[in-house]
């Protein structure tokens, strides 16, 4: 489902039916530039620092990544109460307990992320012996403009088996980085984020992203 914010009935939506929600207009003005503003005082990481996951997405830029302050996440937890989120992580039997990672990220002309279902620990910092399990997806865009000509665009995949028997992905949606916008979708799915175009510039594709997760009892 694609809506804008305004007209979106949280209550009416459930993820087990429509697994992809793009919500329009999520953020305000106000609510961006905090972010913003956020993000210009955090400490940053490259992906050329990060060995794991760059083992893990070669060849895909080197894009940054900052951790968000408690009292930032806080402001953006309270945003993020809508019910459909909720039901879909309380309708998995067993939960023992539930978990958020969010980050803010930052990509560059030649920044993108390879093909991924979000389901690969091995570069997680989550060592647990029984990690927690991705179950929705969220990336939401930061920057104050983007043009279509910028890339940076996220692509979601359904899959199927070809007759021998390998797996394929078919693009199902094609989402631009829309400033102010929000994504969610239901995890495991691939996806990938296409490449920063040079034609951006100096323009940054800022967003946050990570997972609602839930761990449950052996």
């Amino acid at each position: 489902m694609r809506v804008r914010f305004q007209e979106f009935a949280s209550r009416r939506f459930a993820f087990h039916k429509d697994p992809v929600l793009v919500l329009e207009e999520f953020w305000g003005p106000k609510d961006m530039a905090y972010f913003q503003e956020a993000m210009n005082r955090s400490q940053w990481k490259a992906l050329a620092d990060m060995p794991e996951v760059s083992q893990a997405f070669p060849n895909c830029g080197n894009w940054i990544k900052a951790e968000m302050a408690p009292q930032e996440g806080a402001a953006f937890l309270e945003r993020l109460a809508l019910d459909c989120i909720h039901e879909y992580i309380e309708s998995f039997p067993n939960i023992k307990q539930r978990h958020m990672n969010f980050s803010y990220y930052s990509y560059a002309a030649g920044d993108c992320l390879s093909t991924h279902n979000d389901t690969e620990e091995g570069y997680s910092p989550d060592r647990r012996a029984q990690p927690a399990l991705r179950r929705v997806a969220l990336v939401t865009y930061m920057h104050s403009e983007w043009s279509q000509d910028w890339g940076g665009e996220l692509i979601l995949y359904e899959t199927r088996k070809n007759r021998q028997g390998e797996l394929v992905c078919d693009v199902s949606q094609c989402i631009a980085p829309q400033p102010g916008s929000l994504v969610l979708f239901t995890v495991p799915r691939y996806h990938r984020v296409c490449r920063v175009d040079p034609l951006a510039g100096s323009h940054k594709r800022l967003s946050i992203a990570g997972w609602f997760m839930t761990e449950h009892e052996t």
